[in-house]
């Protein structure tokens, strides 16, 4: 069966999955619920990471068209994959994953240009000297970005800049080659030249519960801004433990739209399992996890329309998350592993306003 054909088969399947109503218990002890689709009771675009061999799963991909109208490809857009050992590219997962987008009406983002925690041998390997290692860094982006010119309606151009204790900027290969703000920079101007109408944005996570990071996370924008970086909005993860106290998420997105930029909830789960132990009865864990889509949901619905970039969820099966990879008993996603909705999907909807 080709992918196009898969897809198009695929669409008009999930409705009624979704609305059905089941006796089997969740993890977490939560029971699956009825919801209207994510993307219809939203007033801005609601988002998910998929990768490339996911698009071949016949129950998954079903759920994902009719819950979302953004996809963000997990890791096959970054260098990891797109970088071979002998400098050359390859595009085949991105390409798969831009088609998938494109044949069932989605807008796809671009994840990620520049992260500090990834650095190809190729790049490693080249000469000492400054200008021929700007040279591949902007071929690079231009490369990638522009290969999705007029799809793409934003790029996450650079990921996680700021240091975790909130003291700085992180060093990397590429700081330590271009400067730790030209970098950033030079990256910000690739990204417009190969796209010009593409929002460019800044990314990273914990700013809603360290306020520090936070502090100096804007602190880069405004240099940034300055510097003459294209910035087009700021992008906040919002991976969080199910403990998070009341009101830091509402703070931290007031605190980033005072930037006037667009706001993109990025990769959006609450893990149970990372919890800080500010719960001592971690049965109370699924109900503070409802909590938080809720407030999340309610406190991005709040911001000015103009700055409601898109809402996105890092995944909607439990199964599929990263954090069910690192912790099989964990369940951080609003779906369960059999793809019913659980009472966080209902408490993200709740959390909604018109």
């Amino acid at each position: 069966m080709t992918l196009d054909r898969r897809i198009v088969l695929g669409g008009g399947l999930a409705l009624a999955a979704c609305d059905r109503r089941a006796d089997a218990q969740i993890p977490g002890g939560q029971t699956p619920v009825a919801i209207p689709p994510l993307r219809s009771a939203a007033a801005f675009p609601v988002g998910v990471c998929v990768q490339e061999e996911q698009l071949g799963d016949p129950s998954l991909v079903p759920l994902i068209a009719s819950q979302i109208s953004q996809v963000t490809p997990e890791w096959e857009m970054k260098m990891e994959y797109i970088v071979k050992d002998d400098g050359s590219f390859r595009f085949e997962a991105p390409d798969r994953i831009a088609a998938f987008a494109k044949a069932n009406g989605m807008r796809l983002f671009g994840h990620t240009l520049i992260w500090y925690a990834q650095v190809p041998g190729a790049f490693e390997r080249l000469d000492e000297k400054r200008a021929k290692f700007a040279d591949a860094y902007r071929n690079y982006i231009l490369a990638v970005a522009g290969r999705y010119r007029g799809q793409a309606v934003g790029w996450d151009v650079v990921n996680e800049a700021v240091a975790e204790d909130g003291n700085g900027w992180r060093d990397s290969l590429w700081s330590k080659k271009l400067g730790k703000l030209r970098h950033m920079v030079l990256a910000f101007q690739h990204a417009r030249e190969a796209d010009p109408d593409a929002v460019l944005f800044l990314n990273d996570y914990n700013l809603e519960n360290l306020p520090k990071k936070r502090a100096t996370f804007m602190k880069l924008v405004e240099a940034l801004l300055k510097a003459g970086a294209p910035i087009g909005g700021v992008g906040t993860q919002t991976h969080l433990a199910a403990d998070l106290a009341p009101g830091e998420i509402t703070r931290a997105l007031k605190d980033l739209a005072s930037l006037g930029l667009a706001v993109h909830v990025s990769e959006m789960d609450v893990s149970l399992t990372r919890s800080r132990g500010v719960l001592k009865d971690r049965n109370k864990l699924p109900a503070g996890q409802s909590r938080l889509y809720a407030e999340a949901a309610e406190a991005f619905s709040s911001l000015p329309a103009a700055q409601r970039f898109a809402f996105t969820h890092w995944g909607l099966r439990d199964k599929d998350s990263w954090l069910k990879r690192e912790n099989p008993a964990d369940a951080p996603l609003l779906f369960d592993d059999a793809g019913r909705p659980k009472a966080a999907a209902a408490a993200w909807i709740g959390g909604l306003r018109a």
